[in-house]
């Protein structure tokens, strides 16, 4: 639309509140203490030990890296719209959660990379059904930054990062990779490539070293690891909802009208 548009039309505003509902959804640390019915304060406090903090976050790069490969194009090329399969992939990642938590954390390493290929296959399957194409280098970008709104990296101090603060953290590597020729970016292998999954990972692996310490809570086995998974896939669910939602609009509006109306929502009655 051009740049008389002041507002969203009252469907597309409603849209925008509930893209911002899901965006900001409790962190997962308090979904996964919840799920294993401790506090909060059990995975914040907690730290897992040097080595496997190693392990997990190698973990996590790879994960992402072959789900960024794999996801959209297992999709095939089904029509833009069409509704998404998300009980599904529920029901996929709760088996494989079942089988990771069962082993401990030895399970976790094994098992993440089939439950991050999943999730970002369901995030792609999301992104088709708000009107992108999964096998276009943007949106398959798109998909991957939904995992970056599941914890904040290392060095950002503990700080709430909001939803467009993320992206903007993002949006630097995002555009180099769209500088690159294409045949050089379909092999998922171009630097430009690789920088953003690499940042995405060190966000991604917050969320996965919490997983980890829940799954290492007492009395917790295969029947909550499944449970943590499907924490997981709903809060990612949710999240690649309300981003691929922000998405469609910025398309139609334009981002700045876009930006403008989600941070007014903040003080907009409910």
């Amino acid at each position: 639309m051009g740049a008389l548009v002041r507002s969203l039309a009252p469907a597309d505003l409603a849209d925008l509140e509930r893209a911002k509902r899901l965006l900001e959804s409790p962190s997962l640390a308090i979904q996964l203490a919840n799920a294993i019915g401790s506090p909060v304060e059990y995975l914040i406090a907690r730290k897992l030990p040097r080595a496997a903090t190693g392990l997990v976050d190698r973990a996590a790069r790879r994960a992402v890296e072959a789900g960024y490969n794999a996801a959209a194009f297992t999709l095939g090329n089904g029509r833009a719209g069409k509704l998404a399969s998300e009980r599904m992939h529920k029901a996929a990642v709760i088996g494989s959660g079942a089988v990771g938590g069962f082993f401990g954390l030895p399970g976790l390493l094994v098992e993440l990379p089939v439950t991050t290929a999943t999730i970002l296959r369901s995030i792609a399957d999301i992104a088709r059904s708000e009107g992108e194409s999964p096998q276009a280098q943007a949106t398959r970008l798109a998909c991957i930054e939904v995992l970056a709104l599941g914890g904040n990296r290392k060095d950002d101090d503990g700080a709430e990062i909001g939803y467009f603060a993320t992206r903007a953290a993002l949006a630097q590597q995002v555009g180099a990779v769209s500088s690159h020729l294409a045949q050089q970016v379909a092999s998922g292998g171009a630097p430009a490539v690789m920088r953003v999954i690499h940042a995405v990972a060190s966000r991604f692996s917050i969320p996965v070293s919490q997983k980890a310490l829940a799954q290492a809570a007492p009395l917790v086995g295969a029947a909550s690891g499944a449970a943590l998974n499907l924490v997981f896939i709903n809060h990612f669910q949710k999240a690649a909802r309300g981003h691929f939602i922000v998405r469609r609009l910025e398309r139609a509006y334009g981002l700045p009208l876009v930006r403008a109306r989600y941070a007014a929502l903040e003080t907009d009655p409910a």
